[in-house]
């Protein structure tokens, strides 16, 4: 299980105090113990373990392992297996305001000196990562390594600024504008076609299957069925959920002009293994999903450098657009269309419809309309 265990700290590098051998929340004699794992990080990971097949899910989780632990036994000065209910409280805390010495840009992105944070998080990621490692507690609880979970004490706080609707999308107009733009990228050399040819590819794709940039990077010309004269695109996504997203006939044209372009069987191979978004020079190597997100989020900001002097606002939208934009987007036109809710819900892989219903936009535009048109000065 050494590949999982924790990059920023190996198990001989804690001293027994800090290993959670002798942990004060450890469960104990007597409790029967699903897992052999005697330390903190050990434990730890063997829980990442149970994710190693969802990478983006993995990085996640052990990112903000890492940080709790690094915490816990640098910061607090105990093992992780003997935080309490004020040990949380503080961690919270430190979330929302941790030491400059922990985010400072002249860190290392990688390594044992690396930075283990952008800046302070928002409330929104606060939330995240506790909910992260209340997860974590409890498959050590339930594993009989931990007596108990300090994160079950804690209350369930309203969500302030949540909305029910999704902002973070491109409207219909800004969208059209930003294909169109991407048609007059030059391509006087054989470079810049091949990246105009990538970059209409992956935003055509992503659109056309709102798909997560994990979802993106691991799709391969296999995952393409062809079922009763349609073509589908299996998808395994976040928690191992596998679905099938309709491919339209608009975006298997353009996967063949971007194949034709690039020298390759326009058809997909039923057997295939090729990756649907391939390198610069079409080489065969899968992308990361970073890779990915940083080649949408070069497209846009190419794009709102173009726009910039015309329009700021449009430009400042397009610098802060992503790939989850486009899986917003996607969704957010899928329901202006009216495509029935439970379709996109299907689409986009939801467990609930109340997740897929904050898209419905035109419902709110409408009852504005009507609400505004009467209204006297």
């Amino acid at each position: 299980m050494t590949d999982h265990v924790l990059s920023l700290v190996a198990p001989q590098t804690l001293p027994p105090t800090l290993s959670g051998c002798a942990g004060s929340n450890r469960a104990p004699p007597g409790v029967v113990r699903q897992i052999a794992a005697n330390d903190d990080v050990a434990a730890i990971g063997l829980w990442l373990a149970e994710y190693h097949d969802s990478p983006h899910t993995f990085r996640s989780y052990r990112k903000e392992a890492e940080r709790l632990l690094i915490w816990a036994t640098q910061v607090r000065g105990k093992p992780v297996s003997s935080l309490t209910r004020e040990d949380v409280i503080a961690y919270e805390d430190f979330l929302a305001q941790p030491p400059a010495a922990w985010w400072d840009d002249s860190l290392a992105r990688r390594g044992e000196h690396r930075r283990l944070f952008a800046g302070p998080l928002a409330e929104r990621s606060r939330r995240q990562a506790l909910g992260i490692l209340s997860g974590l507690f409890n498959y050590l609880v339930r594993a009989g390594y931990l007596a108990g979970s300090p994160f079950v004490l804690q209350r369930r706080r309203p969500r302030r600024g949540m909305r029910r609707t999704i902002e973070r999308y491109l409207d219909r107009a800004l969208w059209d504008d930003v294909l169109r733009r991407v048609e007059e990228w030059p391509q006087s050399t054989d470079r810049e076609c091949q990246r105009y040819e990538r970059a209409r590819w992956v935003l055509r794709f992503l659109y056309g299957t709102a798909l997560r940039a994990s979802e993106a990077a691991q799709a391969h010309e296999g995952d393409m069925l062809l079922l009763r004269g349609r073509w589908w695109l299996r998808v395994v996504g976040k928690g191992g959920v596998e679905g099938q997203v309709p491919l339209s006939d608009v975006l298997m044209d353009d996967f063949a002009r971007y194949r034709r372009f690039l020298g390759l069987p326009t058809t997909p191979n039923a057997s295939g293994v090729r990756p649907l978004i391939l390198g610069i020079a079409g080489r065969d190597s899968p992308l990361t999903p970073t890779a990915v997100y940083l080649l949408v989020k070069d497209t846009f900001g190419r794009v709102a450098d173009a726009c910039e002097s015309s329009d700021p606002s449009r430009a400042s939208r397009l610098l802060r657009a992503s790939t989850h934009w486009l899986r917003h987007t996607a969704a957010s036109h899928q329901a202006e269309a009216g495509n029935p809710v439970h379709h996109i819900q299907q689409n986009l892989r939801h467990s609930s419809i109340a997740t897929t219903s904050i898209y419905l936009h035109a419902e709110d535009d409408a009852r504005h309309a009507t609400t505004t048109q009467g209204a006297r000065r």
